[in-house]
């Protein structure tokens, strides 16, 4: 085995050619044979250390003619002698120092023990080096799900016919219709479902700065803050869609930067994000500690997500935000961490679209561009027709339908949030956690919106509170461990977008209030047992009609068994 160090082979290489030179010296004719031999192999150990870079030709070409010269010496001083008896010829085997046999021994232990190291020979149960890079983890949960709206709801029709009359409202899966005006929302049902929630993660920690990770998650496509899947679909089988991909850089110990579709970067309730989003984009987040023992620990957290990418017939959409804050360990069984965070919501505002023919009322390829459509909305935002009213011009060949809607946003948005959490120990092991979240839309003008869309509203709520409260083990992870809770929101119609709020409390979106009552138990290690009552009423009109006595309320009951791994 050849030493991997270069400094080491050179010094061999000119202990060989000093021995070729003395063999040379010392031969007599009866030894030339064997010593032709050797000469070969030399010549051939040296070409090849020359090829592999260790040894440069041109001292390699000196190295052979000092060889040849020296050789050339000795035979000169050497005396002559006459033809001798034919002997049988010598085998010779080269003499190799005791120190360089000491070298190569010790090259070829050290060499042999690093791989052993690093393969873990002869280790029980051992696995390869790399495998403790990888993790892998995951999740399965199946809710029984019941869902039952008020009897006293407004019907679709209702609905379709005051968003058809005002093109304005608050819920427009409600007042959705099909060309023949037969509405296509449910206001009264009830609904019974069994559905399941699937997810499976692998992190890479590819060197010690540098971390690699994709999810995959069952769920629809198109639903951003859900991945449930409801069973019952012909025993068809369901998508595994990928849920997260990033790259995770940890330069220093205060900095750290994401990129791809990654977990929520911010410090946050459920009350503006879905505990279910993953956010597209990159986050950058420092941390400082204000003190030596780490107690106060300020941080501060950038992001850049696009929402929908800049086209010839779409403007691009975005969100931004920075958010700064602390957590201060007040004592062993205290902790409290605060935020505050500004998002700015970027090309979501809707206008009258103007990309129509006046003569003969024909659209262009742009129309259609302040759609806030069905794919991204819930429910809750106000919304207005930008349907250009000379669409409906040539009534007889383009009547105004419920299909034909194109819903767009009433308000701009730029939320300013405060969120703060606090954990007690004190009667560990129960812990007792609180925490809550105020919003308002910094960005909502009244005189703005009617110079925008020529629509006065007077129920366009931009605030929204929530609190929730938590007592038993911090996680239920073993058999016994329990946890309770109780929370409570109130979330103004227009606060912040209803495409990325929680998807449960009233059906989803915004413009709701309610309280949520939890408790979860622990079956066995990593396999737990869960209830959720949920209450949500709507607090503006959903019809976005102040003078309308339209309400909308929904209970929920959720029963869930959840396993880990």
């Amino acid at each position: 085995m050849l030493s991997k160090n270069p400094a080491r082979r050179r010094r061999a290489a000119l202990a060989l050619a000093a021995a070729l030179a003395c063999n040379g010296a010392w031969a007599q004719s009866g030894e030339r044979e064997s010593l032709e031999a050797l000469r070969q192999t030399t010549l051939a150990l040296i070409e090849l250390l020359v090829q592999n870079g260790t040894l440069p030709r041109d001292k390699a070409d000196a190295l052979l003619a000092e060889a040849r010269k020296r050789g050339e010496a000795a035979l000169a001083q050497a005396p002559r002698v006459g033809p001798a008896k034919a002997e049988p010829p010598v085998v010779r085997v080269p003499y190799v120092p005791q120190v360089v046999r000491d070298q190569i021994r010790d090259e070829v232990r050290e060499e042999v023990v690093a791989r052993a190291r690093i393969e873990r020979w002869g280790v029980p149960n051992a696995t390869a080096e790399w495998t403790d890079r990888i993790a892998i983890e995951g999740d399965i949960r199946v809710r029984s799900q019941g869902d039952r709206p008020d009897g006293a709801n407004w019907q679709p029709i209702e609905y379709l016919a005051s968003a058809f009359n005002t093109e304005t409202t608050r819920a427009p899966d409600f007042a959705a219709g099909t060309s023949a005006f037969v509405p296509t929302g449910s206001t009264q049902d009830a609904r019974d479902r069994l559905r399941l929630r699937t997810r499976l993660a692998v992190n890479a920690k590819v060197n010690d700065w540098v971390t690699a990770g994709v999810r995959l998650a069952s769920g629809s496509a198109t639903d951003r803050v859900s991945t449930n899947q409801t069973l019952g679909q012909n025993f068809n089988r369901y998508a595994f869609l990928v849920d997260r991909a990033f790259v995770k850089l940890d330069p220093a110990d205060w900095a750290s930067v994401s990129a791809g579709r990654i977990a929520n970067p911010w410090f946050a309730t459920d009350m503006v994000w879905s505990e279910n989003l993953a956010f597209e984009g990159v986050a950058a987040s420092f941390k400082l500690p204000a003190r030596a023992d780490r107690s106060l620990l300020p941080f501060a957290t950038l992001g850049y997500f696009p929402v929908r990418e800049d086209g010839r017939a779409r403007p691009s959409r975005s969100i931004s935000g920075v958010q700064v804050g602390a957590q201060w360990e007040a004592s062993e069984l205290t902790r409290v961490k605060m935020g505050l965070a500004m998002y700015r919501f970027s090309g979501f505002e809707g206008r009258i679209d103007g990309d129509i023919d006046p003569v003969t009322g024909a659209t262009g390829p742009s129309y259609g561009r302040y759609e806030y459509e069905a794919g991204l909305r819930q429910r809750g935002n106000t919304l207005f027709l930008t349907n250009n009213p000379l669409e409906w011009q040539f009534s007889d060949k383009n009547p105004k339908t419920p299909d034909k809607f194109r819903w767009g946003q009433l308000v701009r948005f730029k939320p300013l949030v405060a969120t703060a959490a606090a954990e007690f120990s004190h009667f560990a092991p129960t812990f007792i956690g609180l925490s809550g979240e105020v919003v308002r839309n910094m960005d909502y003008s009244r005189s703005e919106v009617a110079a925008r869309t020529g629509i006065t509203l007077y129920d366009v709520r931009i605030f929204g509170v929530a609190a929730r409260a938590t007592i038993g083990a911090q996680q239920v992870r073993n058999a016994g461990d329990w946890q309770f809770s109780l929370g409570y929101r109130w979330l103004g119609s227009d606060a912040v977008p209803d495409a990325f709020v929680d998807s449960d409390l009233g059906g989803g979106g915004t413009n709701v209030h309610g309280v949520t009552v939890g408790f979860n138990y622990g079956l066995a290690r990593d396999t737990q047992l869960g209830l959720r009552v949920l209450s949500g009423r709507s607090i503006s009109s959903p019809t976005a009609q102040s003078w309308f006595n339209d309400r909308y309320a929904v209970d929920s009951v959720q029963v869930d068994l959840n396993v880990r791994f």
